[in-house]
């Protein structure tokens, strides 16, 4: 295979790999063909008014003031009086979009359908609101569309206000929330004057939604304990109670109007939200009105969390669920049926209703959520060979029978007590039969995966060897007919899989990940020539250092693993490789570039040992990196200019980019001085933070071709970037990234003069753009396994040295400021994604570097670097399969999905980091290599 053909086959084969972990673990819940399922009792509420304070914590509503006074009078009396409270417990992510499908849908939206769109519904899928009879919204205009465009009819109104308003730099957000109060206000005194309207809002089963985005604005700009943040609730508290004082009024105080009160999710005190932390799954729940149990006084409590004594609640009867019952809990307080993809169980400690009511709303409850998986069970019957086919046992379609029959027998009885335990006891089994066959072939497509994944490692192995140790002979007749008969054997297999998988009629993404093992097996297999030349050549190896190297490399992968679940595990990579210059006897023969890689590994070796989250703002620290990129740039000119001195155009333009820090490094300050005078972002700082991000893409295409004019063009654009996206101390990441990786240049240098290298070029005469003599590419060595291993390692300290990926809250918005703060999800995601990846290229250009210094192909090492990847991301893979894995299973996919997209990345950026580095053709692609 020719080395162009398997990059393109690998990144293929990577891709597919990638997307399984979403098709295997993150596939839709959702289900179509079910019946709904209402109450046949009349309802107690005409009417639902439903408030989400979005971004709103537990604590922070429920929790008196530092002095002891309450911040929501209205809602505080509510809890005490008239209503039932409690803490809606959400799931990660702990999202907008998310936490509002749970709410009004009452299921937990898939990962997959929230990265299809966001406004938009990428499923279709029912809600409270789309089984009313009417529904007004009020709100943001990146949450109401959702349900408008998913509602079947035209009887979802939305009123919203520009997106422009959710300006995180806004001298008050809580304007939001007012806007909001003040429409619905408008909009009940405009209806009595309008006859259509008036008869519509008399009519039953009306649903009202305010969504009050304000306390998450203030919150991310200003943090929870904020004084914005706090007063934003108090502006709230008085909202809603106008409200409900102008909705009295207007229906003539009938006392059929429904209130729920809640969050979509909470937030951390440093200003974020996304996981799992409880400040951001547990959110308020506070309920009132028609059909709801008025307050209870309770003396003794089942929950042992200590946050009744710390909210002065302990009196109060404290009733939590799951988010997605609050969808239940709507729909039975105005008789609308339950929205068919519900997962939520009704909590009728917050009905105020007779038991008779109470037992056939949970037997409809019941029914509903059995009926979800009675259409799975069908689906999946369908789909499977019959005497393969295993079903759940509990709930086997004569168990399905006997339980309902006996559950309206126990109703029809008049028996509702016994009839609402054997209910909720139905509904668990259901939940559970739902769960097992929502994941009934993940156990089939995982080892599919697995199967393909060992084989395309072994390839890439065998690759290697056959191209760099000469272990190929010339093709013979014999084994030209073994290879014909070898191919017809799999093509059969290949022809058996998709028969099977024809007849059980998968999915068209099924045929891939089943597939895809036969061809790289087949591949695998027809390199036994390949694999018998090595045991040929084993006597000949020099056994003690291969084995030395296998042990260390394998040491050195576990170290990496376990670096993504236990970040210090970095620190000790780095004191490790701190004293490689004196293992090796590097130190004796350039003590001042070993010096400089030790310290500069001890200075980045910090950094995992600092929190990701919850760090304050500090902005010295961004004039500390500015000061250190510039004594950076500046000592390496220095040294430059001492051994060859730099042309015109070099010179202004590295005194263009060092000014550019220092332009940076203002921008920077004066933002968040403006922003918190309440002043807004300056449109000049605005247009030099995008000024400075596309010009980070072009300036390093103008500097000079050597390589550390190259190398430090790249590197003082990217930490111009970097610093105005930074709030504290992770500024100072990336210089001193680039200070090791300058030394890791130096002292390759260096190791390679101690091997004796007879091609052995100086540094400072390396040029890029000149054409390379192919007679001078050394052979590969043992020895650029440890480089290989070094880039591995310094690119997982890219992305874990102060934020990663996998953790949503290590991101701050505030990060963004100097670009935009009207709220825009994809503009700061893609900001925030591209601080992540600066590093990230900083090391790439790195090791680009060094394959030229080094004088080898930049494919030959890429392939081990490679095997590197894929082994790690194989580790995780098996974890995620659970094979005696010890750790979490969401952990180890997230894990899987960074190692993988880092290989992509490998794969892709490869190409942008070559055309920085320089204009010249990727070498070795006709010459021979042999291992020495």
């Amino acid at each position: 295979m020719k080395m162009m053909t398997f990059f393109i086959v690998g990144l293929v084969v990577h891709v597919v790999f990638f997307l399984s972990i979403f098709d295997i673990y993150f596939t839709s819940p959702l289900v179509h063909g079910m019946t709904p399922q209402r109450v046949p009792l009349a309802p107690p509420a005409k009417r639902l008014v439903l408030f989400v304070a979005d971004g709103l914590r537990a604590d922070s509503l429920f929790k008196l003031d530092d002095n002891g006074t309450v911040r929501t009078p209205y809602l505080r009396s509510v809890i005490e009086e008239s209503g039932t409270w409690g803490v809606s417990h959400t799931r990660v992510p702990t999202e907008s979009r998310p936490g509002h499908v749970a709410l009004i849908a009452g299921f937990y939206e898939d990962v997959s359908a929230v990265a299809k769109g966001w406004k938009e519904n990428p499923v279709e899928f029912d809600s409270v609101f789309n089984e009313s009879r009417h529904t007004w919204c009020w709100g943001s205009p990146d949450i109401l569309p959702m349900f408008a465009k998913g509602a079947t009819g035209d009887h979802v109104y939305t009123h919203t206000y520009p997106p422009e308003r959710v300006d995180f730099a806004s001298t008050d957000a809580s304007r939001l929330d007012t806007w909001v109060f003040d429409e619905v206000k408008n909009f009940f005194s405009g209806a009595k004057s309008n006859e259509t309207l008036l008869n519509m809002l008399h009519e039953g089963q009306n649903v009202f939604f305010l969504h009050l985005l304000g306390i998450d604005t203030n919150g991310h700009a200003h943090r929870p304990m904020s004084k914005e943040y706090l007063e934003n609730i108090g502006l709230v508290d008085a909202g809603v109670a106008e409200i409900v004082t102008m909705m009295d009024d207007f229906y003539a105080h009938d006392g059929k109007t429904a209130y729920v009160f809640t969050s979509d999710h909470g937030m951390t005190n440093w200003g974020s939200h996304g996981a799992g932390h409880p400040s951001e799954t547990l959110t308020p729940l506070v309920a009132w009105g028609a059909g709801v149990q008025t307050a209870q006084r309770e003396s003794s409590h089942k929950y042992d969390d200590n946050y009744l004594k710390e909210w002065g609640l302990e009196s109060s009867r404290r009733v939590d669920v799951n988010q997605a019952d609050i969808a239940t809990l709507m729909s039975s307080l105005i008789g609308v049926p339950f929205p068919l993809n519900s997962v939520g169980v009704l909590p009728l400690n917050y009905l105020n209703n007779s038991q008779h009511f109470k037992a056939e709303s949970i037997y409809a409850n019941t029914i509903q959520i059995l009926e979800q998986f009675r259409v799975k069970m069908a689906q999946k019957k369908e789909t499977t060979i019959s005497f393969l086919f295993t079903p759940y046992q509990p709930l086997t379609d004569s168990k399905q029978m006997d339980f309902v029959r006996n559950a309206r027998n126990l109703i029809q009885k008049g028996q509702f007590d016994e009839a609402i335990h054997y209910c909720e006891d139905l509904i668990v089994q259901a939940m559970e039969g739902l769960s097992y066959y929502h994941t009934y072939d993940r156990v089939f497509l995982g080892s599919s995966v697995v199967l393909g994944f060992i084989g395309w490692t072994s390839y890439v192995v065998l690759f290697i060897l056959k191209t760099h140790a000469s272990l190929r002979k010339p093709p013979t007749n014999m084994h030209m007919v073994t290879e014909r008969s070898l191919g017809q054997m799999f093509l059969c297999i290949g022809l058996l899989v998709a028969l099977f998988l024809l007849v059980q009629s998968s999915p068209w993404t099924y045929y891939i990940y089943c597939l895809l093992p036969v061809p790289v097996w087949f591949s695998v297999i027809r390199e036994f020539e390949t694999l018998a030349g090595l045991v040929r050549a084993i006597p000949s190896l020099p056994l003690s250092k291969c084995f030395g190297y296998f042990l260390l490399v394998t040491l050195g992968i576990e170290l990496l693993v376990v670096s993504f679940f236990y970040r210090a595990m970095l620190t000790l990579g780095l004191f490790v490789l701190a004293l490689w210059p004196v293992v090796s006897g590097l130190y004796t023969k350039a003590k001042f570039r070993s010096l400089s890689w030790i310290l500069s590994c001890l200075f980045l070796a910090v950094f995992p040992l600092l929190p990701v989250v919850g760090r304050e703002p500090n902005l010295n620290y961004i004039i500390c990196a500015g000061v250190l990129t510039l004594f950076n740039s500046s000592s390496y000119l220095w040294s430059s200019w001492r051994r060859s001195p730099l042309n015109r155009r070099d010179r202004q333009l590295f005194i263009c980019q060092m000014m550019q820090v220092v332009l940076c490094a203002y921008t920077l300050t004066s933002t968040h001085s403006s922003l918190q005078l309440k002043q807004g972002l300056p449109l000049f700082n605005q247009l030099v933070s995008w000024l400075t991000l596309v010009s980070s893409f072009l300036i390093p295409l103008l500097s000079s071709t050597r390589l550390f004019h190259r190398l430090l063009s790249i590197q003082m654009s990217l930490v111009c970037v970097y610093l105005l996206l930074s709030t504290g101390y992770e500024a100072l990441f990336p210089p001193l990234l680039s200070w090791l990786m300058f030394a890791w240049v130096n002292i390759e240098q260096e190791a390679m003069n101690t091997q004796g290298s007879s091609n052995r070029t100086e540094l400072s005469s390396i040029d890029f753009a000149e054409n390379i003599d192919i007679t001078k590419i050394r052979q590969l060595r043992l020895d650029d396994i440890r480089r290989s291993y070094f880039f591995v390692f310094f690119i997982i300290n890219a992305f874990f040295g102060c934020g990663n990926i996998a953790s949503i809250n290590s991101f701050d918005p505030a990060s963004v400021y100097c670009f935009l703060t009207v709220f825009n999800p994809f503009i700061m995601g893609g900001l925030l994604m591209w601080k992540v990846l600066i590093p990230f290229v900083i090391v790439m250009c790195t090791f680009e570097s060094i394959q030229v210094s080094t004088q080898l192909s930049s494919r030959s090492l890429f392939l081990v670097v490679l095997v590197i990847s894929d082994l790690m991301a194989l580790h995780f893979f098996f974890l995620i399969q659970d094979y005696g894995s010890w750790l979490d299973i969401g952990t180890s996919i997230s894990h899987y999905v960074i190692v993988m997209s880092m290989t992509i990345f490998l794969m892709l950026l490869s190409i942008m980091t070559h055309t920085l580095t320089s204009k010249r053709i990727l070498i070795g692609r006709n010459q021979k290599m042999h291992f020495r």
